[in-house]
């Protein structure tokens, strides 16, 4: 009989092919006494490869795709520099789940690129100076601060920072990170040859007059007793404070009061001043009260309650607050002892140029002894809270501190930093003399206040702090003279030290600051440059560097980089210049950085400034600064040391390259909060001392990635309070809980890659459970083609013209994995490399061309060509997968590579990633196995319902009779003719019919029926018994009755 195929289509409808065959299990068959073993001559899977296994436990493989990989691909790749610049994770504690993602994340990243042939550079780094070392360190010994000197608590801190980086590093390796990590190619913030850079940036931008003392408020936070710049604050919503109402007596005396305003309160005994403060400790600092001159101002009348019940009403007292605030202050219960009666209303132009009495002036004897301060004018004064009138305490308050420089009430301190002798010296005693403070750096009242409260109420206030029981004498003492109007819980936004989560102050102190007005729009022209992941992030950098004018760079710790000013002592100056900066750099390049500490203020004095005295008189004379950076300047300096990477211009290569580079990196990869801190800090160090125009407007890196914040399982924060934390040796090596088993590295890898990172992610056992399940999946494909190959590449491949319609529909799809995953690797879309990997691995090979072809591999001849095409095909399909996986999943990567190649061979990433061949593709295989899948979809539906119903335990021991009704066009009939015989493999049966004539001409024993329309070739289904018998060594129903063996098996065994 001719092939149904080849027959004309009138004539293919009356044929029944010949049954095709198909063995369907991986079980070799049971054994029946005294007959042949035909399992034996099956060729079942034979791999070393383990069905579970955590390949990182090995350590020769593990080293082999680490560092051993890092040393090897930049000793000997040939392709373009990448470079990934570490932000330094601060060294302090043992890794969170943040760590982990970070650095997995980044991994991911450098893995691709070498995969790709490209040369990677990455030096992981560590943060190591600041308040959360000393404290830990103080801690540890058990001692205050006081009871240790700066050199020992710096050699304590060094210590503690060195173990910290040792442990992390280890820590580190325990995720599979690829990288160098000898001291060489690691870095330290306090490395000698770092804080060096750092110091050599930091003249650069004194050279460039971008450095500068000012004496004035600042964030500053009593727990840290430090100076704190914005990015280190973080804001608490739910912050409660005790604001107050409080009354300052007009000065009916004022020479400078305007006739409107001495009219209406012509003989008024007292006239008050209504103010509102969230801040009642800094009342003792008042120096003005501001309003708006543009807004109106009610004056009124408030009757007291009197002490006399026959009496009508109490004392008179006399108000002046926002005729825009009326409705809402008279709503506060208890504000006023009774409804307020307008007197009159006036400009707030002509409240200006009054003046008012101390508000602490009666606990004075005189109180006149103080005198009279002024009401300014303010736009800052809103009509939207308070009560329109704004207290001024310039000392902690930069609106206020501004508005009254502004007006001349306070003058400016500012110190240039300049090359220049004269600009270079400060003198900041009028300023600080000006400006009225009486808070310490502990937070605490000063025994200054008694200038403003008295002796006696000093006493008091002395020592204590003025967010806790300072704050409240302050209210006692505003009760006490009447000078209280009431007293209210305010919850609001306010700012936390983001490292002490404790409040902080405003409080004016003498700082060093980096003057970013000349810097900062070139800062945001170069970040045009920059790509951003995701690209709504590129707003959130944008204008945190708009909004800044300036950044506090100095730190009153001890742990940390010095600013290293002289302080003229005579003088009260300090002297930061070019001069003084090059003769002190030259003496720390001699002797270290930690010279500055240790060594004589004698040996920093440069020439020019000695004026003929000797070393001691010299000791005498000058003293050095104590101050030190800010830890975001040391860390975002780390750009600088990139510089030495591109001095050989054949070993930074940017052929190829979309963005191409002279300097800095090509991509950087933090967390969001780093908007506000490293991304930002490296941005404008990098502007503030570059020496050329092109650097003067390029940022230090090409692409900027962040990602978000790791939760638990429900989506809270972890913390330890909660006991919700998720540690990331935990999930590699297991723990004592019940639902922490050891998943191994590459299971923490397979999460940080299906997440999407851009937002907060979460993680717990349910989540992890879930990616051991996908690992397991992707590990069980890659085991059975090495099963198949007999761990061994297949050399004795078949040309693509040979291949069938299924092997060619399967690589038209790896295809797509190799696009899609390599697009996705450069879109930093891992998710999109792991769905695309996990469909291929489960649905395209495991739920179909494994199925179909289990009994091609087992039960065919070894070197027939059925079996050679699928081998061919899986092979390459292997390894396409391997490389797609392998950044993410390195050492199961390593492990399938030491299978196929040998324990001795490099590693799979020294052979580079390249993408499939156009020809791989084939849109008309993929089409014709579409319809094809549509009708295996439909004969499992029918057999699905005769195994529930009981008459099919194996579908093998059923047979499908397809008729072909009608058809439109002789596509389908064309394609069922040519994959006849694929037909029963793909359906899962023993044998398919395709005749013309109805299914119901036969009477089966049983019979399951459906009918579908392909593409209007309209087709009716039949599920049946096998027609023929069981073979014993293939197992499926294609044995004519008195044969041993079906003819395929036959044939086989013979040969």
């Amino acid at each position: 009989m001719l092939r149904w195929s080849l027959l004309p289509t009138g004539l293919r409808l009356g044929c029944i092919p010949t049954c095709s065959r198909r063995w369907f299990s991986s079980t070799r068959p049971a054994l029946v006494e005294g007959t042949q073993r035909w399992g034996d001559t099956l060729l079942l899977p034979k791999t070393s490869f383990p069905l579970y296994n955590d390949p990182s436990a090995d350590p020769e493989l593990r080293n082999k795709t680490t560092e051993g990989l890092y040393r090897w691909q930049w000793e000997h790749a040939q392709g373009p520099l990448f470079v990934f610049h570490d932000g330094p994770p601060y060294a302090n504690g043992d890794l969170h789940m943040g760590h982990a993602l970070n650095k997995i994340l980044k991994d991911i990243i450098n893995r691709y690129h070498v995969s790709l042939g490209h040369r990677v550079n990455y030096m992981p780094g560590w943060d190591c100076h600041g308040l959360p070392i000393e404290n830990k360190v103080l801690k540890q010994l058990g001692v205050e601060i006081n009871q240790l000197t700066p050199s020992q608590i710096r050699d304590e801190a060094e210590k503690f920072a060195r173990q910290e980086v040792a442990s992390q590093m280890e820590q580190f390796r325990a995720l599979g990170i690829m990288a160098n990590w000898s001291a060489e190619t690691t870095y330290r913030t306090l490395d000698s040859e770092y804080e060096l850079r750092q110091l050599e940036i930091f003249r650069l931008m004194v050279e460039k007059g971008l450095i500068y003392r000012q004496h004035r408020p600042v964030h500053y936070s009593p727990s840290s007793r430090s100076a704190l710049a914005e990015a280190e604050l973080v804001y608490n919503d739910k912050h409660v404070s005790h604001s107050v109402y409080v009354s300052f007596d007009l000065d009916s005396t004022s020479s400078h009061m305007s006739d409107a305003l001495r009219s209406l309160t012509a003989g008024r005994e007292k006239v008050s001043l209504l103010v509102w403060t969230t801040t009642p400790w800094t009342l003792t600092a008042n120096m003005a009260i501001a309003v708006n001159p543009e807004m109106k101002y009610h004056i009124v009348s408030v009757k007291g309650k009197s002490d006399n019940p026959s009496e009508a009403g109490g004392k008179e007292s006399i108000f002046i607050y926002a005729a825009d605030r009326e409705d809402a202050l008279r709503e506060i219960q208890g504000l006023f002892t009774s409804s307020p009666i307008p007197l009159g209303e006036i400009e707030g132009s002509e409240l200006v140029g009054a003046t008012y009495r101390p508000i602490f002036a009666p606990l004075h004897t005189p109180s006149v002894s103080l005198p009279s301060l002024p009401i300014i004018p303010s736009s800052h004064v809103t009509r939207d809270s308070g009560t329109g009138l704004v207290h001024c305490a310039p000392a902690h308050g930069a609106e206020d501190y501004a508005v009254m420089q502004t007006l001349g009430l306070i003058s400016s301190s500012t110190s240039s930093s300049s090359s220049t002798h004269e600009s270079a010296v400060s003198t900041s005693t009028p300023a600080a003399a000006d400006l009225v403070c009486h808070v310490n750096g502990l937070g605490q009242f000063t025994e200054d206040v008694s200038d403003v409260v008295g002796k006696e109420a000093a006493g008091r206030l002395v020592e204590k702090d003025v967010l806790d029981n300072g704050g409240r004498e302050i209210v006692a003492l505003l009760t006490e003279i009447g000078a209280l109007n009431k007293v209210q819980r305010f919850k609001h936004r306010y700012p936390y030290d983001w490292k002490t989560d404790k409040p902080v102050i405003v409080l004016a102190t003498s700082q060093w600051f980096a003057n970013l007005d000349n810097i900062k729009e070139d800062a945001v022209a170069a970040l045009e440059d920059v790509s951003f992941v995701p690209a709504i992030s590129r707003n959130r950098l944008e204008s945190f560097i708009r909004s800044r004018s300036e950044w506090c760079i100095s730190r009153q710790r001890v742990w940390g980089v010095p600013i290293p000013a002289l302080y003229h002592l005579p003088s009260n100056s300090a002297v930061l210049d070019s001069d003084s900066l090059s003769h002190i750099m030259t003496v720390l390049r001699e002797h270290g950085p930690r010279y500055w500490w240790d060594g004589p203020v004698s040996a920093f004095v440069p020439p020019s400034r000695r004026d003929g005295m000797d070393p001691a008189q010299l000791d005498e004379t000058w003293r050095k600064g104590t101050d030190t950076m800010d830890v975001w300047f040391d860390s975002g300096t780390s750009w600088s040391m990139l510089d030495a990477l591109y001095r050989d211009p054949a070993a930074s290569s940017q052929v190829g390259k979309a963005s191409t580079r002279t300097f800095g990196a090509d991509v950087c990869l933090e967390g969001s909060d780093q908007h506000r801190g490293w991304f930002q800090s490296q941005l404008l160090t990098a502007l503030g001392c570059a020496k050329d125009e092109m650097r003067a407007r390029a940022a230090p890196y090409s692409t900027l990635i962040t990602h978000g914040m790791v939760l638990d399982e429900s989506g809270k924060k972890m913390s330890k309070s909660l006991g919700n934390i998720v540690s990331p040796l935990t999930v590699v090596y297991g723990g004592k809980g019940k639902n922490e088993k050891a998943y191994g590295p590459d299971v923490l890898r397979l999460w940080a890659a299906t997440v999407e990172f851009g937002k907060d992610m979460s993680i717990g056992p349910t989540m992890l459970q879930q990616c051991a399940e996908t690992m397991r999946k992707i590990r069980n494909s890659s085991r059975f083609i090495l099963g198949s190959l007999g761990d061994r590449p297949f050399a004795n491949k078949v040309e693509r013209a040979e291949l069938g319609l299924a092997d060619r529909y399967v690589l038209h799809r790896l295809h797509r994995l190799d696009q899609m995953a390599r697009a996705g690797y450069e879109a930093y879309n891992f998710p999109q490399v792991i769905n695309e990997l996990s469909y291929f691995a489960n649905i395209t090979l495991s739920s179909f061309y494994f199925d179909i072809n289990k009994d091609c591999l087992y039960a065919e001849r070894e070197d027939g060509l059925a079996r050679r095409r699928v081998l061919t095909v899986l092979d390459q399909v292997l390894t396409t997968m391997t490389k797609v996986l392998a950044p993410v999943l390195p050492h199961l990567a390593e492990e399938i590579h030491c299978t196929l190649h040998g324990a001795d061979a490099p590693s799979v990433f020294t052979t580079p990633w390249n993408a499939l061949p156009d020809e791989f593709v084939d849109a008309q295989a993929e089409q014709d196995m579409d319809k094809l899948l549509r009708i295996r979809s439909k004969v499992f539906a029918l057999l699905e319902q005769a195994r529930k119903d009981g008459v099919v335990k194996s579908s093998l021991s059923a047979d499908v009779a397809m008729n072909v009704t009608s058809a439109t066009t002789p596509d389908v009939i064309d394609l069922l003719g040519r994959e006849e015989n694929t037909l029963p493999a793909l359906c899962g049966v023993s044998g398919v019919s395709l005749s013309d004539r109805s299914v119901d001409e036969t009477a089966p024993a049983w019979q399951y029926r459906d009918h579908l329309d392909v593409e209007g070739t309209e087709i009716e289904l039949a599920v049946r018994p096998a027609a023929l018998q069981k073979c014993p060594r293939c197992w499926t129903f294609t044995r004519h009755e008195h044969d041993e063996l079906c003819k395929r098996c036959a044939d086989v065994v013979r040969a």
